[in-house]
């Protein structure tokens, strides 16, 4: 089946769907963006995405194309044109269609909006996570302000590039005060050796995660101790289990550490089991 995306109110063949040559999303990196896991054809973690997305407007001061309400019949009529079942929904607003500046485009000038949708194969991901991944670490060499979701993303690019040449399927960053941030496109976690869950503290220069924040209330409910303890590379090399959250990874163990292998080198008992909660708590019913 061919693929539909929407773009500026239309809904077209994804083969044929365009956008302005002097968009400042591809002049500038001008713009926002989200991305949904579709659990049964429904939006996981759905409010806090929206949450997010409307934040990541208001620190850019983009105008947002169209209401909440509005915008939630377009993303599952696109889900609905393309079928998807099981899959990723990813949303792009930028600041519109403008000649070239550097500063803002007239008041007036609507944003513009992209939404595309995908299927993914839930077998093969849970096979990948009874599996687990290869993480590197990286120096951090981002803007000072992760925290929003823009589509700005070279350097996560030039990291996920130097995973895959090193046969790993993540990269986290590490400050000059040699702590783990987080990675390329997650946050990073780890249980250390006194079986607490660690994770960067959203107060520093990392993504708000809405899969982190959902994982964080499973916890919670867990009754596990969770401390926003940040780590360094050798903590993670030493913790009793790592892994990654992220709208794509969900909950995902990470194996290995620069080469260290990680306890026995198999997905450990905490990750798995909080995986497994986080997939019953996602997806709405």
């Amino acid at each position: 089946m061919s693929r539909v995306a929407y773009v500026n109110g239309a809904y077209e063949p994804h083969g044929r769907a365009v956008v302005h040559i002097e968009d400042r999303g591809y002049q500038f990196g001008d713009g926002v963006y989200e991305v949904w896991a579709v659990f049964d054809g429904k939006l996981a973690d759905s409010e806090g995405h929206f949450t997010r997305l409307q934040r990541s407007l208001g620190e850019l001061q983009i105008v947002p194309p169209m209401g909440e309400a509005a915008l939630k019949i377009v993303l599952h009529e696109v889900l609905r044109r393309n079928r998807i079942h099981d899959g990723l929904l990813y949303l792009q607003i930028t600041r519109g269609v403008a000649r070239r500046d550097h500063v803002f485009p007239v008041s007036d000038t609507p944003p513009a909006l992209v939404i595309t949708a995908r299927a993914t194969d839930r077998a093969a991901a849970a096979l990948k996570a009874a599996k687990g991944i290869a993480v590197i670490t990286l120096p951090e060499n981002r803007w000072g302000r992760c925290d929003i979701k823009t589509i700005n993303l070279l350097p996560n690019i030039l990291a996920k590039q130097a995973a895959k040449v090193d046969g790993a399927g993540e990269a986290w960053f590490v400050d000059a005060d040699g702590m783990v941030t987080e990675g390329a496109s997650s946050n990073a976690w780890i249980v250390d050796r006194n079986g607490t869950l660690r994770t960067q503290s959203t107060r520093a220069n990392i993504l708000r995660g809405v899969t982190r924040s959902t994982l964080m209330r499973v916890i919670a409910d867990s009754g596990l101790e969770v401390s926003e303890q940040p780590f360094t590379v050798e903590d993670a090399k030493a913790a009793r289990e790592a892994f990654i959250t992220g709208a794509g990874a969900l909950v995902m163990p990470v194996m290995s550490i620069d080469g260290h292998i990680l306890g026995n080198g198999h997905p450990g008992a905490v990750t798995s089991g909080l995986r497994a909660a986080y997939l019953r708590e996602a997806a709405p019913d």
